[in-house]
């Protein structure tokens, strides 16, 4: 869903068309991918959107079409919300310095966009949820950003589940329970999302092991506690995703169709397999054909371009995608990792990215793999624990049993990650610093989510409302973006001291 198309709305008869290519893009893909030879660098990337806020009040800003214009910078892109915008980093590796370089271009970027959204009386704020976002921005069409595709993918959402899309979070009091006539709420979700070069052989157990440490990921990472005034789970995007994209009536829903955001629902043992079930069990919602894009099949002396296949895995929102570029004369794949919020600094999102890729190079390559000692439900079902309580969760893990998710990331799963990155060829200084991030983190038990919610419930015991307190938050946030510490070592305001007699 990252290019432009063409049109809107699509008849019967091309959608015909389009599952027929679709299924002969996934047997070309087959065989080519059998037989061709791909790029294998070990290469990382990172996609981070954020959320433009108005300087007085920190509600929404509806300026990502000036703050574009202003920046000339083909790197920033449009996301679906006007209040989002995307930075697209350089590919780097995780060797070297390459996890510092990394925290210095996203400091980079985000100083360049916050100071092209200043001069228009905005800043830029890195979060998973902007936390003064109301209902009344999603009740218009303002809210979305230009685009053929926005609008097609909302019209194909909307035709297919049949009427409104109901969000049902659990949270504080009865949580939030409301229900809008557009997929408005997915723009409400920025994330960092990172992308890991993968070679055939390697890519199911890339997968597998991304998917067993979704959980504590999640957990490590939580930025997302508010939504619509309410106070929800640690990572609310992960529930928000899932319902704002949801094309079921809860009838299917019951029958067991699956979501198309999706954990998924078994461990893999080919790249294919997920290419598979996305043909398989998920409609077309973008039936647009590569003639009607205007795309050859193949090309003289490069990948074929399976246009069809491509733009039918960008609308199934796995948390860990597979991803084939044919960009190339040397095609390659990648793993997409999709799970995690944006923010709230450069030292904690580079840290985060350290963390995802060391520990997969740590799990791929045990003797044991992790997925073979563990169900794939109880990898969901600790991905579903550590979304809603972050770093508080329990989780059931193979050789440990019950283990609050800190203790385990602090005494097992941050060492194996920093293993990972030394043995990948990472500077010593590097892993010291992003291991050390880390486990003050876990020590402290305090991610972005826990920052939020202190930080809002020391403002409303002092007396603030919850927008007040909300957008004074949102407003100290930003500060403590401005000042490059990890989230960590940021200051809570203090609660005001009851009197005493």
């Amino acid at each position: 869903m990252g290019r432009e198309i063409g049109t809107t709305e699509y008849t019967r008869s091309q959608r015909t068309r389009y599952r027929q290519e679709l299924r002969r893009n996934l047997d070309l893909f087959e065989s080519f991918l059998d037989t061709a030879e791909f790029i294998d660098e070990g290469t990382v990337g990172v996609e981070l959107e954020m959320n433009l806020a108005e300087t007085e009040g920190m509600a929404p800003a509806l300026l990502v079409d000036t703050v574009l214009e202003d920046l000339d910078d083909e790197d920033f892109v449009h996301e679906i919300g006007r209040f989002n915008l995307e930075a697209n980093l350089p590919v780097t590796h995780p060797t070297g310095t390459g996890l510092r370089d990394l925290e210095t271009e996203l400091t980079a970027k985000m100083e360049q966009a916050d100071a092209a959204a200043r001069r228009h009386g905005a800043r830029v704020i890195p979060i998973g949820h902007l936390p003064t976002i109301t209902e009344q921005l999603f009740t218009g069409e303002d809210w979305r950003a230009p685009g053929a595709r926005y609008e097609a993918l909302e019209n194909s959402v909307m035709e297919a589940r049949g009427e409104e899309i109901n969000l049902r979070i659990d949270g504080e009091g009865k949580g939030l329970d409301t229900t809008f006539d557009s997929i408005a709420p997915e723009s409400a979700c920025t994330s960092m999302q990172l992308h890991l070069q993968v070679p055939p052989e390697q890519f199911a157990a890339a997968w597998n092991a991304a998917q067993a440490i979704a959980g504590p990921q999640v957990a490590l990472a939580a930025n997302s506690p508010f939504l619509l005034g309410k106070r929800l789970w640690h990572e609310t995007r992960i529930p928000t995703f899932v319902q704002a994209l949801d094309t079921r009536p809860p009838e299917l829903a019951t029958q067991g169709v699956r979501p198309r955001v999706w954990f998924g629902e078994r461990w893999i043992t080919s790249m294919f397999d997920l290419f598979e079930e996305n043909v398989r069990l998920f409609p077309a919602l973008i039936p647009e054909s590569r003639d009607m894009a205007e795309e050859p099949l193949l090309t003289e002396g490069s990948s074929p371009r399976l246009h069809e296949l491509m733009l039918h895995n960008g609308t199934v929102w796995r948390w860990n995608r597979p991803i084939y570029d044919p960009s190339t004369d040397v095609p390659h794949l990648r793993l997409e990792n999709r799970l995690l919020p944006a923010g709230p600094t450069a030292a904690d999102m580079a840290a985060n990215a350290a963390f995802f890729y060391g520990i997969l190079h740590t799990l791929v390559h045990e003797r044991r793999p992790l997925w073979s000692r563990m169900s794939f439900e109880q990898a969901d079902e600790s991905f579903q624990q550590c979304a809603r309580w972050g770093l508080e969760a329990r989780v059931r893990w193979p050789k440990v049993g019950r283990v609050r998710v800190a203790d385990l990331l602090r005494d097992q799963l941050i060492p194996q990650a920093m293993d990972g990155l030394r043995t990948l060829g990472a500077d010593a200084e590097v892993t010291e610093h992003y291991g050390q991030i880390l486990t003050e983190r876990t020590g402290t038990g305090r991610n972005g989510a826990r920052w939020q919610i202190d930080t809002v419930t020391s403002l409303e015991l002092r007396g603030a409302s919850r927008p007040e307190a909300l957008a004074e938050m949102t407003r100290l946030y930003r500060e403590g973006v401005d000042s490059g510490e990890p989230v960590h070592a940021w200051p809570v305001p203090a609660r005001q001291r009851s009197r005493t007699s």
